[in-house]
């Protein structure tokens, strides 16, 4: 089941990507489970609550606990799509290539830098995990150690060597 977008929504979005590390996806599950067991249930009530109070049009009370159960029905269709979707990244696999989940050292210009390339759900370049799609995940995906791999970062070019897979 596709997420329904308004038509200012379907412009501006893209697809999700749908790599996620086993722990992501019990992050998410996690999420979905307490929205369906708690927060969902008490929105439902809260509103049957204001319902009672009569004239819709004129009921703010009414009005915000309905949106805020529409936002929580979105989060779910949301959550399920992204579960479904899902391809859980193997953090464990062959160390011969980078890949999706690999952490990798490299090597530039004399300093050395560590990578975990994981989906674009999950970077934090501050902790030095990018995604498979920013310009230096999609460089090193397929490479080996010692391989070079020479980009173009804001005019300048910059060669990295591969150092460590791990």
């Amino acid at each position: 089941m596709q997420i329904p977008k308004r038509k200012s929504e379907r412009q501006s979005q893209q697809d999700s990507d749908p790599y996620i590390t086993p722990q992501k996806a019990d992050e998410l599950q996690n999420e979905l489970d307490r929205i369906i067991k708690f927060i969902r249930p008490k929105l439902i009530k809260e509103v049957e609550e204001h319902a009672k109070l009569g004239d819709f049009s004129e009921n703010a009370a009414y009005q915000i606990a309905k949106g805020r159960l529409r936002g929580i029905n979105h989060r779910l269709l949301v959550l399920h799509e992204l579960i479904n979707n899902a391809v859980i990244i193997d953090e464990h696999g062959s160390k011969d290539r980078v890949r999706i989940g690999s952490t990798v050292i490299i090597e530039s210009a004399g300093s050395k830098k560590t990578y975990q390339i994981l989906g674009s759900q999950e970077t934090d370049p501050q902790k030095g995990i990018i995604s498979h799609l920013s310009p230096i995940g999609e460089a090193l995906l397929g490479k080996k150690v010692n391989d070079e791999v020479e980009m173009d970062i804001n005019g300048q070019k910059i060669k990295y060597k591969i150092l460590k897979i791990i």
